[in-house]
């Protein structure tokens, strides 16, 4: 029970600073979603569902083009894909007897900042330390949401345009620093960016859907970056 105790506290230790970064970056989602029709409830159900940041900002382009159920599927699918390969990264940390049930729980609450303060973490992994990550991380993402949704309608509209610029700097802070460290994906950056436009400008392709571009752009622009310029696998797992 000790041992359970303390690696609960310390999963909401190092939760903290996930915590108040999801909020942050949900309050902007939360005034998107109500900018794009949806109730403030709808929208505190799919991030309290989702825990997404990606996924769901694509989704509401998807909702508000009326595109069908089997193209959000697909679209969410390709973005999310990722969470999967974390997953099954982190089942390697855990004890070998760790039950189906604890498993199951950690996979609902994995993103990419959970999944790198978990794996980063000393030793086997915890299934509590993992619960205490999500008792400050779920919240804060779910809270800011219905911050956003809730108070956002009372702000002015200088200051929602304001905070709308919140999104295009959130992904400028997850692009810029590692493009600065890899040529290769700063390259894969640009290229994207390039394509994007294309679709939006050439007259043959604009016509397609904002959920099937994005399912073409990345999967053909990733594809063909992993064949051209696989990533060397020199590190090693360490079972320690």
């Amino acid at each position: 029970m000790n041992t359970r105790r303390e690696q609960l506290k310390s999963g909401i230790k190092d939760g903290i600073p996930i915590c108040l970064g999801y909020f942050a970056v949900s309050f902007t989602f939360g005034i998107m979603a109500i900018n794009y029709g949806l109730s403030p409830w709808q929208s505190i159900a799919i991030s309290l569902t989702s825990l997404t940041s990606a996924g769901q900002f694509a989704g509401l382009g998807i909702i508000t083009a009326g595109a069908p159920f089997a193209e959000m599927a697909i679209a969410q699918l390709v973005i999310n894909l990722r969470y999967s390969l974390m997953s099954c990264s982190l089942s390697q940390k855990l004890d070998k007897t760790t039950p189906f049930y604890h498993r199951l729980l950690i996979g609902y609450g994995i993103t990419d900042e959970i999944f790198g303060v978990s794996v980063c973490k000393p030793g086997p992994l915890n299934p509590w330390y993992c619960y205490g990550l999500f008792l400050l991380a779920v919240p804060g993402w779910t809270l800011g949401t219905a911050a956003g949704a809730f108070l956002g309608q009372l702000l002015p509209e200088r200051a929602l345009s304001a905070l709308g610029v919140a999104l295009y700097g959130m992904f400028l802070a997850i692009i810029i620093p590692p493009a600065k460290k890899d040529r290769i994906l700063a390259g894969v950056t640009v290229v994207s960016m390039i394509f994007s436009l294309l679709f939006f400008l050439i007259p043959a392709l604009n016509g397609v859907s904002s959920g099937l571009r994005l399912i073409i752009l990345t999967v053909l622009i990733a594809g063909a970056a992993a064949v051209l310029f696989p990533v060397p696998d020199t590190m090693e797992v360490s079972h320690e």
